[in-house]
């Protein structure tokens, strides 16, 4: 009854820990097309800065946050993971005033960083608080927490930033000179009260979880795992594959929530519809946690379920690039619900059996989610050629799914190189 008690409280507050930073992660979407207009940024690769500095944060930032966790324990870590992105949620303040697209990229990474912390102590957490084989469920529980707020959003920042999307853009393609730049700094003011008021949160909460009864755990000592003794982090070749599906994971993941808008807008999609498009792949997503957490393990073991999801994920790639117009849009936001179980059932496939090496591993995976920063970038660069574009550039997706289905059948379950 302890442990259930236990695990219970932890689920709950770690649960309200990812609410809160998936608010944070899923406004990127329409956080694009904003900073588009705001900074007058090219078509092509160059909005997708914006993913790639929030992302690449993780890899350059995940073993050196490991080491303060070493140093802080894992409550203490959580608090200054959300100060740290309440750092760079104030940052926001002078970007917008200055319209300076680097210092918004300066922002979203040091926002990243922040949850490089919080990620590199929560997965962990949240794998090893309780019975390793319903861990997929717990983190789909966290996985709804933190889509649910990624539903919510891009309606609100689209709401607060992109009320009068459609009439804004007609109304910056009829000024020049200096009228225009006054209604860019108007569009680039708004942006300064939501990110404070998420800075205060970010402080508030930090406190509470500081002073909450969430129990202090080491998950190298909790995780279940074989006597490690003598072996190095590189020689499980279940968490090194782990990591690499991971990496593409992430980054077909962000790819359909946070490409869709753009993709919209190429279709001639008008902004007032496609600023809520990452809406529609974050629903998939949740509906896609509720039966992960209804199915895992009891009708289905976590390394089938995600084999299912990357034969999903093909299948409605696929379709994404040969339908045409709304239906194709469909297709990509229909990759929520394929992607749902992916990050579930990676992460304790990839950390099962490591003991003492744990932490480490659970870095690594963190670090894997540079995926989010590379894979969207290389879309954009793709979908820039006239001979590919926006649709055909979905076809980078088909192997990456691919080598995650091979994970799932076969790659979880090598525990040695040597054949």
């Amino acid at each position: 009854m302890a442990q259930r008690t236990h695990t219970t409280t932890a689920v709950v507050i770690i649960g309200a820990l990812f609410f809160l930073f998936g608010f944070v992660t899923w406004i990127n979407g329409p956080l694009i097309s904003y900073l588009k207009i705001v900074c007058e940024l090219k078509n092509g690769a160059e909005p997708f800065y914006v993913t790639f500095a929030f992302y690449i944060a993780y890899f350059v930032t995940a073993l050196p946050m490991a080491w303060v966790l070493g140093k802080t324990g894992m409550k203490r870590g959580m608090m200054y993971g959300l100060w740290t992105m309440a750092l760079g949620a104030l940052l926001f303040i002078p970007a917008a005033q200055g319209r300076s697209y680097g210092l918004f990229l300066a922002g979203l990474f040091i926002i990243g960083t922040g949850l490089s912390l919080l990620q590199t102590a929560s997965n962990p957490y949240i794998t090893v608080v309780g019975p390793i084989e319903s861990a997929a469920a717990r983190i789909s529980v966290m996985g709804i927490c933190n889509k649910m707020a990624g539903v919510l959003a891009p309606f609100v920042l689209g709401a607060l930033l992109l009320a009068d999307a459609d009439s804004l853009q007609t109304d910056l393609a009829a000024l020049e000179g200096p009228l225009r730049a006054a209604r860019l700094d108007e569009l680039a003011g708004r942006v300064i009260m939501p990110y404070a008021v998420m800075a205060a949160v970010l402080v508030a909460l930090g406190l509470f979880v500081n002073f909450s009864p969430l129990p202090e755990l080491d998950p190298e000592v909790d995780a279940p795992g074989v006597s490690t003794d003598g072996r190095s982090i590189l020689s499980f070749p279940n968490l090194v594959l782990g990591v690499i599906a991971l990496f593409l994971y992430v980054g077909v993941e962000v790819m359909a929530g946070d490409t869709i808008g753009i993709y919209g807008s190429s279709l001639g999609m008008p902004l007032s519809a496609t600023k809520h498009l990452t809406s529609y792949t974050l629903i998939g997503m949740v509906v896609g946690y509720i039966v992960g957490i209804a199915a895992i393990p009891k009708f289905i073991a976590q390394s089938k379920a995600l084999a299912v999801s990357a034969v999903l994920g093909v299948v409605l790639t696929v379709a994404a690039t040969q339908l045409s117009g709304y239906n194709s849009v469909m297709c990509i936001a229909l990759l929520g619900f394929a992607n749902a179980l992916v990050w579930p059932a990676i992460w304790p496939l990839a950390i099962n059996g490591l003991g003492r090496h744990t932490k480490t591993g659970s870095a690594l995976l963190i670090m894997a989610i540079a995926g989010g920063a590379v894979l969207p970038l290389v879309y954009g660069k793709l979908a820039e050629l006239p001979s590919i574009g926006h649709q055909q550039a979905y076809w980078m997706m088909v192997p990456c799914y691919l080598f995650i289905l091979w994970y799932g059948l076969k790659g979880h379950a090598r525990k040695a190189w040597a054949a």
